[in-house]
């Protein structure tokens, strides 16, 4: 992406990609793959709320913000903020996320209804006040050049606490450039004076970026075997722990057979993220006993490559999964997402990126009980439609990349 010329200039400044991969997260350890690959530096930091090694998911060697600041010193750094939603998360619900599950039950369970000591505990935990934590905490660094935040989302910030909200404007305020992946979020920050532009979420580039490493990817291992096992191919299928309830299960499965039966297609489940608060394996382990009319898989690895190639090779994606969705976009799949029990379409993160970025003609997300119809309408779009929706967002994020990265 960058001219020789800016190249040699920036690795004279050591770049700093920041963001929510401390933790496992389908679409927050994609994210700084993109980066790294489109800013083509020999020398990269990756930096988050905790030290981390993921590399063994696909992931990477993740520092703790203030280790990394220590290390740098007074040395000027550039910081990128490489995605996600990470203008609503707060500092609660970033400690609990990266705790082991078992730990974070009890601690949801002792903590939960209690605000103040949820509060300390979290201070204490991220040893940082910041109420938004994966916006770069104020005076960390001692020299930083430029802060730079790429398709940064948080459709839910006039619900924040006001407090919350008011640290989130004041440090994208004095951000270098922001970038935001829907019209939702970037319209709340424009109201309260940010200066932001649209952007489509990094995620969009990784058929163009990692295709020839994702087809290599699908011959081996668990996928080779859910490939080979699918030769009318599959369904990917995701959800997070908020439909483990035994009815929203039932018209998943009720839901899951139609299209499989209508489609002679597989079903294989998937998790988009391990993390407390993502998907939970239990729940699919049940689902699928309830599947026992159609052809099931529970695909087990969570490396990042594997997710991606199950995705890239299957007949279409359904899921809670943003990045689930935004990957089988970019490999012209048909995509559907699927609405929490209760959820509204304006608190989905689906409908706001496809309201902003288009759906080639397909619901962006629907109730679990119009799954199997939303799925109909998916498919029945054109490939070539799709197609050119894929590589339309592809070159908007390279172009908003050059714009920043290569004057």
């Amino acid at each position: 992406m960058s001219s020789p010329e800016n190249t040699s200039r920036s690795a004279d400044c050591p770049t700093l990609l920041f963001g929510a991969f401390d933790r496992h997260n389908f679409g927050d350890l994609l994210l700084p793959h993109v980066i790294a690959r489109l800013i083509a530096l020999p020398c990269l930091h990756y930096g988050g709320l905790a030290e981390r090694n993921l590399t063994a998911l696909g992931g990477h060697r993740v520092h703790a913000m203030a280790r990394l600041a220590a290390g740098l010193g007074n040395t000027a750094v550039d910081i990128l903020h490489v995605g996600g939603e990470t203008l609503t998360c707060n500092a609660w619900e970033a400690a609990v996320m990266l705790l082991p599950p078992e730990r974070a039950r009890d601690v949801v369970a002792q903590l939960d209804a209690r605000p103040l000591e949820r509060a300390a505990w979290a201070r204490e935990v991220l040893g940082l006040p910041d109420l938004a934590p994966y916006l770069l905490p104020a005076g960390i660094f001692a020299n930083v050049r430029r802060v730079i935040y790429h398709g940064v989302g948080g459709i839910a910030l006039e619900q924040v606490d006001p407090a919350m909200r008011d640290e989130v404007v004041a440090k994208l305020g004095s951000g270098t450039y922001v970038g935001v992946r829907d019209q939702q979020t970037r319209a709340m920050l424009v109201a309260n004076g940010i200066d932001c532009r649209l952007e489509p979420d990094p995620a969009v580039m990784v058929a163009e970026l990692f295709g020839d490493r994702l087809r290599q990817r699908a011959r081996h291992g668990e996928l080779a075997g859910v490939v080979s096992r699918f030769p009318h191919g599959y369904l990917a299928v995701q959800f997070s722990a908020d439909f483990g309830d035994d009815e929203t299960l039932a018209q998943l499965a009720a839901q899951l057979e139609r299209v499989s039966r209508s489609r002679n297609l597989g079903v294989v489940l998937f998790r988009a993220g391990a993390a407390p608060w993502h998907d939970d394996l239990d729940s699919y382990r049940r689902l699928a006993a309830r599947l026992g009319g159609i052809s099931v898989a529970v695909f087990g690895s969570l490396n990042l490559w594997d997710i991606c190639a199950l995705i890239a090779h299957s007949r279409g994606f359904a899921g809670s999964s943003l990045h689930g969705s935004i990957v089988a976009g970019a490999f012209a799949l048909p995509r559907l997402g699927v609405l929490r029990p209760g959820q509204a379409l304006a608190q989905s993160k689906q409908a706001a990126f496809a309201a902003t970025w288009g759906s080639a003609g397909a619901p962006a997300a629907v109730p679990v009980q119009e799954l199997a119809t939303g799925m109909d309408v998916a498919m029945a779009t054109a490939t070539a439609r799709r197609d050119d929706l894929a590589r339309g967002l592809a070159k908007a994020f390279r172009d908003s990349f050059s714009a920043v990265h290569d004057s």
